[in-house]
């Protein structure tokens, strides 16, 4: 488990690294917010579509090779950003890197659980803290990399990748045998497609508060008086907050139950990111630590309730909730980035106060699956 996490983390820095290029892009190649945003669009528009595709997939057959595979495809896109050989080049690349991405998650989920067996919330929220992890190193090795001159700081950018294939080598008996807790899927109970759908709508909504707050929270804190080292710390902290969120959540519903953690969460979250908006800017970074702890408490939660909400289709359930984490957020980033445009970012960031209190809102009719039987 340790493995899977260390792996998941050297790829999900690449999906930081999308939000920390952000600034560098506006600065440095004079994109507008719009088009900065298409960036971020480019990487998560493959998810939306893709990523449910390879969970249906990992469903039918074991692909130990897809996962060191799709690790390298992620680094590799983000490293070939750096030959600026024009707009379109660069969203073609950034796109590479989402397809990676895309094509890593359902299978990685779906091993970790079947590895882990049970209810697999802690498992779960110990292979999400590892891509949380790699979250909060985003903006960091974006900023170590692109201090040194030349190609040879972006191809700095792909050594986690190349890590990562070292690490995400599934074991492929294991994986062809599906594992202890493959047998037991089918014998969880009946599918409950109503209580997934209703799932899916507070994925879409808490995707577009988080990455809506990961895509700008930089250029606000710069909007705001701060440097560029003051948006990498926005930044960082917005990410570190997502990963002590995230072990949190494994926690918690071991102890309360994971329903009720999920909508607890998008309570607290409400006010925390009104924070982020409103006060003054050292205060941004503790908010947006703690606005991001709450919006990532959710996160494994919800993979695993997708997950017994559709027992016999693990692969396809990790697939949509992990896909619509990261993709619906990214295909609202360019109307976000529009609207900053015309205004300004805080009055483009605005709306996203709105966001926790509608998904908790939705999360509140969501039933608690039944206990595994044996777990």
């Amino acid at each position: 488990m340790a493995a899977y996490a260390a792996g998941h983390s050297c790829v999900d820095v690449y999906q930081g690294a999308v939000a920390a290029l952000v600034p560098f892009l506006v600065s440095e190649r004079a994109y507008g917010y719009a088009a900065a945003s298409g960036i971020v669009l480019a990487a998560s528009l493959l998810s939306s579509v893709v990523q449910p595709l390879f969970g249906a997939l990992a469903d039918r057959r074991a692909m130990p090779w897809l996962i060191p595979l799709s690790t390298a495809a992620a680094g590799l896109g983000i490293a070939l950003v750096g030959a600026d050989a024009g707009y379109p080049a660069t969203v073609a690349a950034v796109a590479l890197s989402g397809l990676g991405v895309a094509a890593y998650h359902p299978a990685a989920a779906r091993l970790v659980r079947t590895a882990a067996g049970g209810p697999g919330h802690t498992a779960m929220s110990w292979f999400a803290l590892g891509g949380n992890i790699g979250f909060a190193c985003a903006p960091l090795l974006v900023l170590g990399a692109l201090s040194v001159p030349g190609p040879a700081g972006w191809w700095l950018l792909a050594v986690p990748a190349a890590l990562g294939v070292v690490l995400n080598r599934p074991e492929p008996v294991r994986e062809r045998a599906g594992g202890p807790g493959a047998a037991s899927a089918a014998a969880r109970g009946p599918e409950d497609r109503r209580a997934f759908l209703r799932l899916c709508l507070v994925v879409v909504v808490r995707s577009v508060a988080f990455i809506g707050l990961s895509t700008f929270i930089a250029l606000y804190v710069r909007e705001r008086g701060g440097g560029e080292s003051a948006g990498a710390l926005a930044l960082s902290a917005l990410f570190a907050g997502s990963a002590g969120g995230t072990l949190l959540g494994g926690r918690l519903a071991a102890r309360r139950g994971r329903v009720a953690t999920v909508r607890r969460a998008y309570a607290a979250a409400a006010p925390a990111v009104v924070g982020v908006l409103c006060l003054p800017l050292p205060l941004v970074y503790v908010c947006a630590a703690l606005a991001a702890a709450a919006l990532y408490v959710p996160f494994s939660l919800q993979v695993t309730l997708g997950q017994d909400y559709l027992p016999t289709r693990m692969g396809t359930a990790s697939g949509v909730t992990l896909g619509l984490t990261v993709s619906v957020g990214g295909l609202a980033s360019p109307f976000i980035g529009a609207l900053a445009d015309a205004t300004s970012v805080r009055t483009a960031l605005l709306p996203l106060a709105v966001l926790p209190l509608l998904a908790w809102a939705l999360a509140r009719r969501l039933p608690e699956p039944a206990p595994t039987p044996g777990a």
